[in-house]
């Protein structure tokens, strides 16, 4: 019995490991040739949203911005967004990824460079509104061009590749808006003017590279053969038996779906979180006592954090092919690093802390967007990422409005502080609620049986 067991047991193993091998290899060949180009796209996006807070160190005195209204303006951002989300994601499904991603770049950079003419709350107010709906459907629109790429089980670490692009952003805006702060400006433009025009020209300069390089689908990619797409239909087709992904004949029904609307529950704290220190992080740094210079160098490091935290939290949900436990763990842990963040009065021990909580509140965002993927497929895909995206990015709006807010009244950024890590302990709760809505039913052995 053994002798006969044994050379069936070598070729199973031989066959599980040559599949291993084929899926590293076309997974690898794809992420390589899609993951750099989409993240630049994003790290030039994801500039031009946040580079207004070190414009604020010297922009809000010279056109008369209070701190609430600075608050206001950098979440207007994320109202224009909200309302333009899902119709952009439409869009994109009908127009295809590479054209629609172009018209998105243009758009926002030439936004971008028009902030350099805000001379007041109301021209701070409109711009800022316009560039979130310039901008809006570009995360969506690659998080459901994605779906149409890698199947399930790699998601988490793909998304977290491409999330990426927010701290390298970070990383690059604070060293380099410090720098431009600390000139006179140029071409008769004052330093903060000219920190949007420079910030927003690489937005339109890719316009052109973004046509020519990037494929609408695996079918109009020339750098896959036959056996890559067929590997890629197989197996995306295998997620979809799994995890019995139906598009809805309409696809706006995913905007009833109650799944959606949890999850977009769940990933608000995030955004809220995310854009509310970013975008007061150059004060935050600021009142340690250092120059504007100094200031940019700092504010780089907690996205330093955020990096190691994108490389490590996701590879190990996808490892462990666990998602909840991860995002309840990590959500507390920033909650707690967040709090002390305000707690302590040190500026070194407050930067510490600010870099733990960075760590992870980037990581687990590639965690809970691998969660769509379970249920939805097809245009209802590209309506249901775009909803969940454009109702948690509402945080992106009450965050910095908030926290605005909250240091007007009380004079102090550590109230707004405590404020987002109550979001988060908030997130490890909703966690628990999402994880029973997405619980599949289960299956009578007949519909087993049919579908093996």
């Amino acid at each position: 019995m053994t002798t006969l067991q044994a050379p069936n047991a070598s070729n199973t193993g031989a066959h599980a490991s040559a599949g291993n091998e084929e899926e590293k290899h076309i997974v690898g060949h794809i992420a390589r040739r899609l993951v750099p180009f989409l993240a630049l796209i994003y790290v030039v996006a994801y500039v031009d949203r946040t580079v207004v807070g070190f414009a604020k160190l010297h922009m809000n005195a010279a056109v008369g911005l209070s701190d609430a209204a600075y608050g206001l303006g950098a979440g207007l951002f994320f109202i224009g967004y909200f309302l333009c989300e899902v119709p952009s994601n439409l869009a994109l499904a009908r127009f295809g990824a590479r054209v629609w991603f172009a018209r998105i770049l243009f758009t926002w950079g030439a936004i971008t460079m028009a902030m350099a003419l805000v001379s007041g709350p109301k021209s701070f107010y409109t711009l800022r509104f316009l560039l979130g709906a310039a901008e809006a459907g570009l995360y969506p629109g690659i998080l459901y061009f994605l779906t149409q790429w890698f199947p399930m089980r790699h998601r988490a670490r793909v998304i977290g590749l491409l999330v990426l692009a927010q701290p390298i952003a970070g990383i690059v805006t604070g060293p380099i808006a410090g720098a431009l702060l600390e000139t006179h400006g140029l071409f008769g433009l004052s330093n903060w003017q000219m920190l949007f025009v420079v910030s927003g020209l690489p937005a339109v300069l890719l316009c052109v590279p973004t046509l020519r390089l990037l494929p609408e689908s695996p079918a109009h990619a020339r750098w896959l053969d036959d056996h890559e797409r067929h590997w890629i239909e197989r197996e995306l087709a295998a997620d979809r038996r799994t995890f019995r992904l139906e598009a809805h004949r309409n696809p706006f029904g995913a905007l009833k779906d109650r799944r959606v609307l949890l999850l977009a529950l769940l990933f608000l704290p995030f955004p809220l979180c995310i854009y509310g220190l970013s975008l007061w992080l150059p004060t935050i740094i600021k009142a340690f006592g250092v120059s504007d210079a100094t200031a940019g160098l700092l504010s780089a490091v907690p996205y330093l954090f955020a990096v190691v935290g994108l490389l490590i939290v996701p590879r190990h949900s996808d490892k462990r092919r666990e998602r909840y436990g991860h995002i309840v763990v990590v959500s507390c842990a920033a909650a707690l690093t967040m709090a002390a963040s305000a707690w302590f009065r040190a500026p070194a021990l407050q930067l510490l802390f600010i870099c733990l909580t960075a760590f992870s509140i980037y990581s687990i965002q590639a965690v809970v967007w691998a969660l769509p993927g379970e249920f939805l497929t097809g245009a209802s895909a590209a309506v249901g990422i775009a909803t969940i995206n454009s109702l948690a990015n509402l945080g992106g709006y009450f965050g910095p409005y908030g926290i605005g807010l909250i240091k007007d009244a009380t004079g102090s950024l550590s109230a707004g502080l405590y404020f987002l890590a109550a979001t988060l302990v908030f997130a490890a709760l909703v966690t628990f609620a999402v994880r029973a809505a997405l619980r599949p039913a289960p299956r009578s052995e007949g519909a087993v049986a049919c579908e093996s």
